[in-house]
């Protein structure tokens, strides 16, 4: 139940296994938070928000080798940060062994003082040995305990973190912001690299549907769950608000849901002390908004596939001409027209404006980085705000974050705010659906094993234990 990412890893990882599966999405289509639309005011199909992966994303990068997309994601070893007016600054691997791959890179950034270099690399270096645990102390706490410099936190730990994990430094568990960093720059060249689609999200995610019928599985789309209650001889029965499909009896239920629909659909389930205390934890998640503006101009604004936009509300560039070919729009007076998605993660500042000044605001700061906003023409303007897009990782929230397993026999849970050691990601997404179909094997007698391989370390890192 649930045609998320999380959802088509469970049920492509089962469908594999050789089970019949029923997937059931409410929406017209698969993806979840992971996808794209028809915008009726611009015309163009969009993503609802920027997604990307890095190489430790070993059991997504898994999901997209079985649905035969992992051609469609494009990879990048190089991270340019741009100032306003200023020179860039380029984050590569370069020939020193990790932990150490892109010190060259740091000594010759001019975002960073040598003061701030200092810091950075005092502070990265705390994550080398493995991931302090999860505790009540925020980031941003941690950082001025360890000696950050006021640049370096502006500049590298805020632009990076925020838009990894959606959320503002004091409201971030130092466990995932370690992860997030260990991972990105230490691990290996390899881990750190970054993964973009190059089609739309409902394309990349849509070939689910024809990979599960190959494999005598059904998919239902428009079909919402009202309800899930046991039957006599041991399974469950599951009724729909599709007239054409009422009722789905199954061995097994994987409730791949987000954290507010699983709390909705919890009454309608038999109650017991471990429901009740599911509710009671699921009442503790929150919420962080994105925002993507999205801008067609008249003609090319940068060069750059993707930039980090530093000193400004907006954070990332992603040029979509460049990313999604598809996107190019047709010449105008000789000249080809150009797509931006721009990208504010845990935009709660943006969430009450409105349109116009969105927009204006994001062309007065792009035009601080690309002096030819100044001279072209906007054609048309999206904005679109996804004000449920992530939970929010606050410290101890692993203490209420739910295993696969259920308050049920038979009911597994699913979704990237499960506990799967990722934060909210499509990684931690996939992990969580193939977790609960490994529970599902298991619990029907067939056990199977289905999450990706890990990333091994690289370099001086190899000395280290792997963390989770």
């Amino acid at each position: 139940m649930g045609g998320g990412v999380a959802g088509m890893a469970a049920a492509c990882a089962l469908a594999e296994a050789g089970m019949r599966v029923q997937l059931a999405e409410r929406r017209s289509y698969l993806g979840g938070r992971a996808s794209s639309f028809l915008h009726p005011g611009v015309g163009e199909v969009i993503d609802n928000c920027q997604h990307v992966l890095i190489g430790r994303c070993t059991s997504l990068i898994d999901l997209y080798r079985r649905l035969r997309v992992l051609d469609s994601i494009r990879w990048y070893d190089r991270f340019t940060f741009l100032t306003p007016g200023g020179p860039p600054t380029v984050i590569e691997p370069g020939p020193l062994p990790a932990p150490f791959h892109s010190t060259l890179a740091f000594l010759r950034a001019p975002a960073f003082s040598f003061k701030d270099k200092l810091a950075i690399a005092r502070g990265l270096s705390a994550f080398m040995p493995g991931l302090p645990p999860d505790s009540a102390e925020n980031f941003l706490h941690w950082l001025l305990r360890h000696g950050q410099t006021s640049n370096s936190i502006a500049r590298f730990w805020k632009p990076v973190l925020v838009s990894a994990l959606n959320e503002d430094l004091d409201r971030i568990s130092v466990h995932y912001a370690a992860k997030v960093f260990r991972e990105s720059f230490l691990l290996s060249p390899q881990s750190g690299r970054m993964g973009i689609p190059a089609i739309p999200l409902s394309e990349l995610y849509g070939t689910a549907t024809g990979y599960l019928r190959d494999r005598g599985s059904e998919v239902h789309l428009r079909t919402s769950v009202d309800s899930i209650a046991p039957t006599p001889t041991g399974g469950w029965l599951t009724t729909t608000g599709n007239p054409e499909i009422p009722a789905i009896p199954s061995d097994a239920v994987v409730l791949a849901l987000s954290f507010e629909a699983t709390a909705a659909l919890l009454p309608a389930l038999p109650q017991n002390p471990a429901s009740q205390a599911l509710t009671t934890d699921l009442a503790q998640f929150e919420h962080s908004p994105i925002t993507g503006i999205h801008l067609w101009f008249d003609r090319e604004i940068t060069d750059y596939d993707h930039a980090v936009l530093l000193d400004t509300t907006i954070q990332w560039m992603f040029n979509k001409s460049r990313l999604q070919p598809a996107h190019r729009i047709p010449a105008v007076g000789g000249s080809a027209g150009s797509y931006l998605e721009l990208v504010v993660s845990a935009s709660r500042s943006l969430v009450p404006m409105q349109r116009q000044p969105i927009i204006d605001l994001a062309l007065q700061e792009l035009a601080q980085f690309f002096p030819a906003v100044a001279q072209a023409k906007l054609l048309k303007a999206a904005v679109v705000k996804e004000v449920r897009a992530t939970y929010s990782v606050r410290p101890l929230l692993d203490k209420i974050r739910p295993s696969s397993a259920s308050p049920w026999p038979g009911v597994f849970l699913a979704g990237d705010w499960i506990a799967t050691g990722w934060p909210a990601t499509m990684e931690g997404a996939t992990r969580s659906g193939y977790l609960a179909a490994s529970a599902v094997t298991n619990a029907l007698g067939a056990p199977q094993t289905f999450l990706a391989p890990e990333l091994p370390a690289a370099g001086l890192m190899r000395l280290f234990p792997r963390t989770s």
